[in-house]
């Protein structure tokens, strides 16, 4: 192929490094409304009174507004397809405040020194309840954090609120109790995984105003464009055609742009005001008043017999879902569904349990969306399952992983159409000297060093969900415009398409403008999450640039006087197969478009999947142990992947060791606490510690190309399944070092180290 698979730069890689004025402060007006929200000192209360007087009577305050102000519908901030699976329940603004940060007021100034003045003479009284921070006690606790009897689902999600249950869930195929008693060996053990903070480089912000035709316009740093319409026309009760969003450039998102924020804030200052208004949250409110990862608890049972072979897998799982449900229900469903199918010689498995209502910051979505907790916890009994059997853990994974061509057992007739899973295996085993390092070595100074492995999948869209729409236009000069809705949020997926649309109309990339997103200008597209925006939105530009070349084709052939089946069209000229007769490009697209022909050709295209064919990765590590400390360090990390063909060889690279790097953070660093009263300790890079580029260690990534005749070109996905194997992989590596098995993230020194400690003492 000319373009695809090539290693092109991203389109805006030099506007981004030169510092052009491309993200969404950068573009606000300046005479915009400052925007600062009073956010409640406890984790649970209802407001009895509030006194605002003194705060609206200051200079420069333009707008101050309560829950006695604000429309009374209930909605959701999740990104979501509609209708969506998470549960209406929250307000604009609420007399019940469920998590330290929870918004209790908001106010609009000229400047923010007028609005941070105002806020301190805010006067509020609350009656303060018993808050549910343990996420273990939440069931049956005596608080019930969600009293109110207007939420509602537009599912059975198996919502049980006074229980202070915001969804369960089960998936269950053959006897799982029967078939473990018939096991030679079953391992159980209960892995508990945190909360995980997004942290992004731009924090959450929009701006909003009102065009010349009365309708409310919000410019907003989100994964989500179209949904966040949704959320604003619902929860402003306005009708969607009222509603425009803009979405420039991302400076990250991690998913956790695929939940709104204060969009909804800022356009209903600019509705009651009239005029621009826009929040900038801070770092500390983004940590403590946005979403972070589901913690999770995941008891594990897993039986087989003497030979190795997976038989029985038992999964229960309690979810975190914090103050409200946004993705709770669809986080829970997903560490299943993307676990059980990784291993299917399996004769019975179920997953099963329920996520809960805490007053704690709500969780979200982040990337690996679920399958990184679940991963984790498979995988680390996996291995634990090689140790009981003393098998090679990569010779256990090899006998018993999903092959192209097979089902799983939960997933009958749901046929695995790529996978070189095995190929990855064996590929990194090689690459990492598996043969001469596992599983320990020690050095002359005392010091460990050993090897670890974990594999993983993930998916590739929603199958029969996502849907995505592409237009593509033939210019008079013979060049394109690309119209998309998803949402390049640094990931290069913006050149990614463009080379898709390139490779279909035989022309260089840099002839295509890309243009996204904008609800009024660009076709529907659900937004850049659930790894959909390679595999997705790009079957609908591949196939929207084959309607337009197709289109081309009929143009040329009718200028020639020949039939369609008769031209040759190379990308820059139409010829007659004969050679008799042709036409350039650019002339039919001027005599097209500007020309005496009228007839602009736009191509167009929808594209949902049945299927969400998923990616794999063995990731294997090496790591270096201080028995007398408990301190480890990474020093080199392997990942071979299968994400299908390959689309843009430079992206896809940077995309796994993000990811891998993103993993590690997880695996080794990063925890969300709260102090005994439900307070936020880690919301500012101080007290929250995400890896820094010398705590990564060498990250080495491969690839092993599948065929995926469902996707573009044979693509899959590959932005999500990049971060799950790190935390299994490099816990597995401990173990061999120094014998201590670390259940609960993140893997600390001091674990470690209090591990070996253990042992050490008289039993």
């Amino acid at each position: 192929m000319k373009y695809v698979g090539q290693a092109l730069p991203k389109t805006d890689a030099i506007a981004i490094c030169t510092g052009k004025p491309v993200y969404t402060e950068d573009l606000a007006p300046a005479n915009a409304l400052v925007i600062k929200i009073l956010r409640s000192p406890h984790a649970f209360a209802r407001i009895k009174s509030i006194d605002t007087t003194k705060a609206r009577n200051c200079k420069g305050v333009e707008c101050i507004l309560t829950h006695k102000d604000v429309p009374k519908v209930r909605f959701t901030l999740a990104g979501q397809s509609y209708p969506e699976p998470s549960p209406y329940d929250r307000l604009i603004l609420d007399p019940i405040v469920r998590y330290v940060g929870d918004e209790v007021a908001i106010v609009a100034a000229t400047s923010e020194q007028a609005a941070n003045a105002a806020m301190k003479l805010i006067k509020v009284s609350y009656e303060v309840f018993e808050p549910v921070l343990d996420f273990e006690q939440a069931i049956d606790h005596a608080s019930v954090i969600h009293p109110e009897d207007d939420l509602f689902c537009n599912f059975d999600i198996g919502l049980a609120k006074e229980r202070n249950i915001c969804a369960s869930h089960t998936l269950a195929a053959g006897d799982v109790e029967q078939e473990l008693k018939n096991c030679d060996i079953v391992v159980e053990e209960t892995y508990y995984t945190q909360a995980q903070a997004p942290a992004m480089m731009e924090t959450f912000r929009a701006f909003t105003y009102l065009d010349h035709t009365d309708r409310l316009v919000v410019v907003t740093s989100t994964q989500v464009p179209f949904h966040i319409k949704r959320q604003v026309a619902r929860a402003l009760e306005l009708p969607a055609t009222r509603v425009r969003v803009i979405k420039p450039r991302i400076g990250g998102g991690f998913g956790g742009k695929q939940t709104g924020s204060g969009e909804v804030f800022a356009g209903l200052v600019t509705l009651k005001t009239g005029k621009p208004a826009m929040f900038i949250y801070s770092r500390a409110e983004t940590f403590g008043c946005t979403t972070s990862r589901h913690a999770m608890r995941l008891k594990v049972r897993l039986g087989a017999d003497k030979d190795g072979f997976i038989r029985a897998l038992d999964i229960e799982n309690l979810s975190d879902t914090g103050a409200y449900g946004e993705h709770g229900s669809t986080t829970f469903s997903v560490c299943g569904d993307k676990t059980l199918p990784l291993y299917n010689k399996t004769r019975a498995v179920r997953y099963h349990g329920h996520a809960v209502y805490t007053n704690k910051t709500p969780a979200g979505a982040l990337r690996g969306y679920g399958a990184t907790q679940g991963t984790f916890a498979l995988e680390s009994t996996i291995n634990k399952l090689a140790a009981r059997l003393n098998m090679d853990p990569a010779e256990l994974r090899l006998k018993n992983i999903i092959k192209e061509g097979e089902t799983a057992l939960a997933y009958h007739g749901n046929v695995l159409g790529s996978s070189t899973l095995e190929r990855c295996i064996q590929k990194g085993r090689e690459m990492i000297g598996w043969q001469d390092k596992y599983p320990r070595r020690e050095l002359p100074d005392g010091k460990i060093r050993a090897v670890g492995m974990a594999v993983t999948m993930q998916g590739s869209g929603i199958a029969g969900i996502d849907t995505s729409s592409a237009a593509i236009r033939l210019n008079e000069d013979g060049h394109y415009v690309l119209l998309i809705g998803s949402t390049d949020m640094g990931t290069g997926s913006d050149t990614m398409l463009a080379q898709v649309a390139a490779e279909v109309l035989d022309t260089p990339p840099e002839k295509i403008i890309v243009h996204a997103a904008d609800t009024d200008v660009s076709p529907y597209d659900p937004g850049s999450y659930a790894s959909s925006t390679a595999y997705v939105t790009g079957m609908a530009v591949l196939q929207a640039a084959e309607d337009l070349k197709n289109q081309i084709i009929a143009q040329g052939a009718k200028v020639l006087a020949v039939a369609p089946e008769q031209i040759e069209f190379d990308g820059q000229q139409l010829t007659a197969l004969n050679g008799s007769k042709a036409i350039s490009l650019k002339t039919l697209a001027e005599s097209l478009v500007v020309g005496t022909d009228k007839c602009q050709l736009v191509g167009n295209a929808t594209y949902g999947s049945p299927i969400s064919p998923p990616p794999f990765i063995a990731g294997f590590v090496e790591v270096e142990v201080d028995t007398e400390t408990g301190k480890f360090e990474l020093i080199d990390y392997v990942a071979v992947v299968d994400c299908g063909t390959i689309l843009n060889a430079n992206l896809v690279k940077i995309q796994v060791e993000g990811g891998i790097a993103q993993g590690i953070g997880m695996a080794m660093y990063e925890e969300v606490r709260y102090d005994e009263r439900g307070r936020l300790q880690t919301n500012n890079f101080m007290q929250y510690k995400i890896p820094c580029r010398k705590d990564v260690g060498r990250i080495t990534v491969a690839f092993e190309e599948s065929y995926e005749p469902t996707g573009p070109f044979g693509a899959k996905s590959i932005g999500e399944a990049v971060i799950n194997t790190p935390s299994p992989a490099i816990a597995h590596a401990v173990y061999n070092a120094v014998a201590v098995s670390i259940t609960r993230l993140p893997i600390t020194p001091e674990k470690v180290f209090m591990g070996m400690k253990s042992q050490a003492r008289p039993k």
